[in-house]
């Protein structure tokens, strides 16, 4: 059992280590989301943009000599609307 403690202006509790580790708290930003009969405190997972800027560097330098296989040509050319009629 914990005491909300004088904070400045606010309030905070302190949770015991066992805990943080326990929740996989530690050294991560929190979410906080009030309920009907409390206070929920869980991690923010932010893997999936950790390592995000290596991530493209290394698709981009493994495609830089590799030609678009794309349609975005095909868009572009408008010479087969020469021939149609409006």
């Amino acid at each position: 059992m914990t005491m909300l403690t004088k904070i400045g202006n606010s309030q905070g509790i302190r949770i015991p280590k066992p805990l943080i580790q326990q929740a996989h708290l530690e050294n991560t930003n929190l979410e906080l989301e009030v309920l009907n009969n409390g206070l929920l405190i869980k991690p923010i997972n932010n893997i999936q943009r950790e390592n995000w800027k290596l991530n493209i560097e290394q698709v981009l330098a493994h495609h830089k000599n590799m030609k678009d296989e794309g349609y975005l040509e095909d868009l572009l050319n408008d010479n087969d609307l020469e021939e149609y009629e409006w």
